[in-house]
């Protein structure tokens, strides 16, 4: 008999089979926090409550719960043809889905900006932060510059959970407890600087000089060793990181003289969330190569993979015709039903015109965000497109700890929000209303003031 979320209640004893990813386990099943069910901006827990989801599931289901559309798409799909091998073999929708991806990619802005017109499939961010980096160690090493063995990430940055991801990445946790990881990476310094931009309204306008550190990375390191930079556009997951004014186009301007390649990490940043179809869309700064997943399929089946320049494709495009040009990929690489649901998803943010809407409401969330301004613990917010983010004064020895209270009391409240440290983040579904926004906002002022 098939089992369903809504169906299947547990006794304690049950839940230690379970090791939980990114969660501290004992305290959550002491006191577990179960969904059973979705639609629209809610989701409902075990015993029949309804939760206000503001962070989009987890910054992924942008188009909103359980939408008819991706649903039926993904039910049909899986009566119709349920797995095609990816090696040697395909199926028609990985090719439309290619298509429809390459369609709203950022197009080049001058001569110099590479085209975004080919895709690699995967099945997570992790994944297609770690295919990235090996399309541009290979490609260095295609067009004879096989020394270019360095990859550059930045202090704060999160890039997955992968071997790749996490030696590029800078947040400490995640790197300290697996060894020495890749060698010879570096790491520019993160943005954040509450001296000079705290409660800024969009992008601040100090820091832009911060991508000139990566100057001094290649005059130590010599850019012949470098092979690729990668930066999200807005670092999300370390607490909502605003790029300054200019910053990007500057990383630009500094990987292209010196031959880098740019890689742009819009996990999170891509499919709305900065009302345009990518980050890179919005900034009108072209990347070499764009990762994406999360809202690709709003969340319901995974993916993931990597928008990669005419270029480094035609690149690979070398020696005899039935040699294999990238021994790299994944069993599940373009699955049926992830495609199905990525181009049902695609549908639905084109005909309900999602990213349109989330650009349209960036001003009433930022308002409402920076109401929270002179709340009790608030030392700064920031917003960009359909996110935004509030950070507290950590408690004297526990850090984390008073945005985790928050947490809880909103939850018990009916209202899901996102910690990260001691930073509060908001990202609903591009479907929210302003009355969604405004009890999101209001019940995270309200707990302000209810803890020490």
């Amino acid at each position: 008999m098939t089992q369903l979320s809504d169906q299947v209640h547990l006794r304690p004893e049950q839940l230690d089979a379970f090791w939980m990813p990114f969660t501290a386990n004992r305290q959550f099943k002491q006191a577990p926090r179960m969904l059973t069910r979705a639609e629209g901006m809610h989701f409902w827990t075990d015993d029949g409550r309804q939760i206000l989801d503001g962070i989009s599931g987890l910054w992924c289901c942008n188009a909103g719960h359980n939408r008819k559309p991706i649903v039926e798409a993904i039910q049909r799909q899986a009566a119709t043809l349920d797995f095609a091998p990816p090696f040697q073999m395909a199926h028609p929708l990985a090719f439309e889905l290619a298509n429809r991806l390459v369609g709203i990619a950022p197009r080049p802005a001058t001569p110099a900006d590479p085209s975004l017109d080919h895709v690699f499939f995967c099945n997570s961010g992790s994944e297609a932060v770690d295919t990235a980096l090996k399309i541009a160690l290979a490609w260095q090493r295609v067009r004879g510059e096989g020394s270019r063995t360095r990859l550059i990430g930045r202090e704060r940055g999160y890039h997955g959970v992968g071997f790749g991801g996490i030696s590029v990445g800078g947040i400490v946790s995640n790197r300290k407890m697996f060894g020495t990881l890749l060698a010879g990476v570096d790491h520019l310094p993160h943005t954040h600087d509450l001296e000079h931009n705290a409660y800024s309204v969009g992008q601040p306008e100090w820091g832009a000089h911060l991508a000139d550190e990566l100057e001094r990375i290649v005059t130590l390191h010599d850019a012949s060793t470098i092979a690729a930079v990668i930066v999200e556009p807005v670092a999300g997951s370390t607490g909502v990181l605003i790029p300054p004014i200019g910053y990007l186009q500057r990383l630009r301007d500094i990987t292209r003289k010196h031959g880098i390649l740019l890689i742009f990490d819009e996990v999170i940043c891509g499919f709305g969330r900065l009302g345009a179809a990518f980050g890179a869309n919005r900034f009108g700064v072209v990347p070499d190569m764009i990762t994406f997943a999360k809202g690709v399929t709003s969340g319901t089946v995974p993916m993931g993979g990597v928008l990669v320049s005419k270029q480094i494709h035609q690149d690979f495009m070398v020696g005899p015709p039935g040699a294999i040009e990238l021994f790299h990929g994944y069993t599940y690489s373009a699955h049926p039903l992830a495609c199905a649901a990525a181009l049902a998803t695609l549908d639905v943010y084109r005909d309900e015109a999602l990213f349109e809407r989330a650009a349209s409401l960036e001003p009433v969330l930022a308002r409402l965000a920076h109401g929270l301004k002179g709340r009790p613990h608030v030392i700064d917010v920031r917003n960009l497109g359909f996110v935004a983010a509030v950070e507290l004064e950590p408690r004297a020895g526990q850090p984390g700890a008073r945005a985790f209270d928050v947490f809880l009391r909103c939850f018990e409240q009916g209202v899901l929000v996102r910690t990260t440290g001691d930073t509060i983040a908001f990202s609903p579904a591009l479907i929210a209303s302003e009355t969604d926004l405004e009890r999101m906002i209001t019940t995270v002022s309200d707990n302000l003031a209810k803890v020490d």
